[in-house]
Parts: C-alpha cells; sequence; structure tokens
C-alpha cells in the first residue's frame, strides 16, 4: 500500500514540462507498435481491390462486346454454328478444359494467329489445318478490355426460344371474349324465319275473315307485260341494238388489245426470293445481282454463286424478319433451298459437288418483234430501275409492274428529256435539233425515239 502511494505521489509531483515516455504506459506502448496492424490492414485491402479489380475487368462487358463482335467476328463467326471458323460459345471454357490454353493464348491468336501459327504452336496450327488454311483477320488494336468484352458476350447463355401460342388456342381466346359470329347468324336467320310466319299466318287469317263477312277482295287488273310493250317499241328496239353493238365492239377491242399484255403477273418461283428484304430492308443495289443490265441487251438472271456471297455465311434470318404472313421458319428454310440447289454442306462448310438447276419463272417477256436494250436505259439514258419495274423495293413476291406495251413505251419516248450533259456527241445533236424544234430540252422522241426502226428491225 505505501508502494502504491509513493508511486502515485511521484507521478503527481512530476512537473508538467516533464516527459511521460518513462511512465510504466509508455513502457508498454514501446514495446508494442499500435501502426503496424493498421498498415497490415490497410495493404489487404489494397490487395484485395486489385484483385476484384482485375477479375471485374476479365468479365468483360457483354454489351460492349456483341458491338464488337458483330462489327468485327461475325463474317465468319457465330456463337453456336460452324461457319469460316469455328463456333464461339463459351470458347473460352472450352480451350481451357479440352486444350489446357488460358486468356494469354487466346489475346496472342486474336492479334496475330499468323505469328502464332509460324511459331509452332501446336493447337494453332491443328485449327489452321481444320479449316482449310483459311487465315483469320489480325486485330492488333484490340485491347485488352476490348478482348475481354467479346469473350464475355461468348460466354453469354444461349436464350431459349420464345414458345409461340398456337393458332388453335389464340381463337380460342378470342372466341372466349364474346359471342361468335355463328351464333349472331343464326339467331337473325331465326328471327327472319319467324317473321315470315307471322306474315304469312296474318294473310291467311284477314284472307279468312273477309270471306265469312262476304268480303269480295277485289282481283289485280291484268295488264300489258313490261317486255312485251319494249319489244312492240320500235324505237327502243333500235337504241338497244344500236347500244349492245357499240358495247360489243368496245369489250372486243378491249380484250385483244390485252392479249400478250402481262401487267400483274406475279407467278410462284420454285425459291422464294423478296427483292423487300434485299432491296429495300438491307438496299442492295439492283445492279450488283443484275449486274449485265449495264453492259448488255438482257438484265439477266443472276447465278447462285452470286447469291453465295453472302449466304455462305448468312444460313438464317433474324428473329425480327418474320412476320404474319412469312416466318422466320419459312424463309431459313428457302435458304436450305438455295444450299441443295448449290451443292452446299452447311455443316461441313464446304461444297459437295451435287448441284439442282433451279427453274425460275420469267415475269417480263417482250415479243420477239420489239427490240429493248437495258444498257442504253440504265447506262446511257441513267434511268433507275423502278422506271419501268415499280417500287421493287417493296414487292415481298415480284410481280410485273408496268404493261409494256408499245402505247407505254412510246408516251414514255414523249415525255422524258434525254441527259446530255458530259457527252459531246449528244450535245452537238442537241444543239441542232433544239433550233430546229425551238425548245432548251430535247425528248427522246424529237431525237428519233418514235421512229420504227428504232425497236422493230
Amino acid at each position: 500500500m505505501q508502494d502504491f502511494q509513493t508511486q502515485t505521489l511521484s507521478v503527481c509531483e512530476m512537473k508538467p514540462y516533464q516527459s511521460l515516455e518513462m511512465t510504466p504506459i509508455n513502457t508498454m506502448k514501446q514495446g508494442f507498435n499500435f501502426y503496424a496492424p493498421s498498415k497490415l490492414l490497410s495493404t489487404g485491402l489494397l490487395f484485395l481491390t486489385i484483385i476484384f479489380t482485375s477479375l471485374f475487368a476479365q468479365e468483360g462487358d457483354p454489351v460492349k462486346g456483341k458491338s464488337l463482335f458483330n462489327a468485327n467476328c461475325a463474317a465468319c463467326h457465330q456463337l453456336d454454328k460452324k461457319m469460316t471458323g469455328p463456333a464461339l460459345r463459351n470458347v473460352e471454357t472450352r480451350l481451357s478444359e479440352t486444350e489446357g490454353l488460358d486468356r494469354v493464348w487466346l489475346n496472342a491468336w486474336i492479334r496475330n494467329s499468323s505469328a502464332l501459327i509460324k511459331s509452332g504452336d501446336a493447337y494453332a496450327n491443328k485449327i489452321y489445318a481444320e479449316y482449310n488454311g483459311s487465315a483469320m483477320t489480325a486485330f492488333p488494336q484490340f485491347s485488352d478490355e476490348d478482348i475481354d468484352n467479346i469473350l464475355a458476350y461468348t460466354a453469354k447463355e444461349k436464350a431459349a426460344p420464345a414458345v409461340a401460342v398456337s393458332g388453335t388456342s389464340q381463337a380460342t381466346m378470342e372466341s372466349s371474349g364474346g359471342i361468335s359470329q355463328e351464333i349472331v347468324l343464326g339467331a337473325l336467320a331465326i328471327l327472319f324465319g319467324l317473321l315470315a310466319l307471322g306474315l304469312f299466318l296474318v294473310n291467311k287469317t284477314l284472307r279468312r275473315f273477309a270471306s265469312a263477312n262476304n268480303v269480295e277482295i277485289a282481283e289485280a287488273v291484268k295488264r300489258k307485260s313490261l317486255w312485251k310493250a319494249f319489244i312492240q317499241n320500235q324505237f327502243l328496239m333500235l337504241v338497244t341494238a344500236i347500244f349492245f353493238l357499240l358495247s360489243s365492239a368496245y369489250f372486243v377491242y378491249g380484250y385483244l388489245s390485252q392479249v400478250g399484255v402481262d401487267q400483274g403477273y406475279q407467278p410462284i418461283q420454285p425459291i422464294h426470293y423478296s427483292h423487300k428484304i434485299h432491296a429495300g430492308d438491307n438496299g442492295i443495289d439492283c445492279k450488283y445481282c443484275h449486274s449485265s443490265a449495264r453492259v448488255s441487251k438482257h438484265s439477266g438472271i443472276p447465278a447462285l454463286n452470286v447469291c453465295m456471297n453472302c449466304h455462305k455465311s448468312i444460313y438464317e434470318v433474324s428473329e425480327s424478319t418474320g412476320n404474319d404472313e412469312y416466318s422466320k421458319e419459312f424463309y431459313d428454310g428457302e435458304i436450305q433451298k438455295l444450299y441443295d440447289a448449290v451443292g452446299w454442306d452447311d455443316v461441313d462448310q464446304k461444297y459437295t459437288g451435287k448441284t439442282k438447276p433451279v427453274k425460275w419463272v420469267r415475269i417480263h417477256n417482250l415479243p420477239d418483234f420489239a427490240y429493248f436494250n437495258h444498257s442504253q436505259h440504265v447506262t446511257v439514258a441513267g434511268l433507275e430501275c423502278q422506271t419501268c419495274h415499280g417500287p421493287v423495293e417493296e414487292m415481298e413476291v415480284m410481280y410485273q409492274f408496268s404493261p409494256l406495251t408499245m402505247g407505254w413505251c412510246i408516251n414514255c419516248h414523249r415525255e422524258t428529256n434525254v441527259k446530255v450533259q458530259d457527252n459531246g456527241y449528244y450535245e452537238k445533236i442537241h444543239e441542232a435539233l433544239s433550233k430546229k424544234y425551238g425548245v432548251e430540252q430535247l425528248t427522246a422522241a424529237q431525237m428519233g425515239g418514235l421512229e420504227c426502226g428504232k425497236c422493230h428491225y
């Protein structure tokens, strides 16, 4: 007790400016550093932050990855189907499990596959040989983040297809909402039948009442029938005869003038080809397929190899392409018809050599005695295809838009001005004929477009 009091007094007697370093508490501080655990905690938090940041960066953004994939990879790859290159769904996981390859290998392959092949990498040479030496485009501009985003997109699970509502269930749902049309029509038929029966009974009752009370019912006065009076009137007969003769001549002339005119002709083709999708939605130039229209008399039927320039990679249409009349499955089936015709094996991505002819049905057909040159109108005159063929970009099924008659062609020559810009030959003729006709712009008719020998020779 005395020792405790002594220590207490000694502490109390210390002057304010004297240090406390030698007190028992400070002696304990010297033996244990309070700052060490806080430094350790900060280092751990920093380490965990770096790990989670790197993991998050490796996961990537699948939305950005889809955009990069469609812009750079979709020409040769699909997620779930082998094309020019392999299917890429879960490619990172598959390569890791089957080949023991990590993301470092994938980065090297994506940025420069040729260099990886030349280095002797076993799997790089294996995949190169499997796809017949098709070299993959190098993407050295891709950052690690870009590749992470693309791989995140390929790692997404495949979406389950939407279940379509059947026609029967849909009809049941519609009919359950109200009274069907058959019931309404049946009720109206019964109502009219009862009304007719009531009128018959009323008529019969009135006649019986009149007979019981000796009431005479006046008989209808017999008059000359209308058709007998008409026949006996010579003037009306003459006017009627002239009317029928003129009407018959008019209809006979109209019928004969339509012989060989197939305006509106819309045959069903062996392979459904939608100009609306190709020329309208996708904006493909008409002359990409009908290339001979620029240099030849005929526009030509495009070879199926022209179709395969795109459809070697496009084996199905998007979900949004299908509509109420033509479903996605219908369009995909028509692409399969194209594959069967050219002998393309979509699974192995190669031609089998077994081809089938496609018997297209001709739509626009001029008579043999009429001459028409596509190149003269398309290249020289600069006319658009729609001038004669109508709004092709809106046609799901192609049909003949214009009558293609002689009168139709002549009217076009009379109304269409000739383009003489940058053409010295036409400029000289235009100058001479402009003085002759006293006009600023010359039509095709004024430059000889109505001469018989232009189209018939």
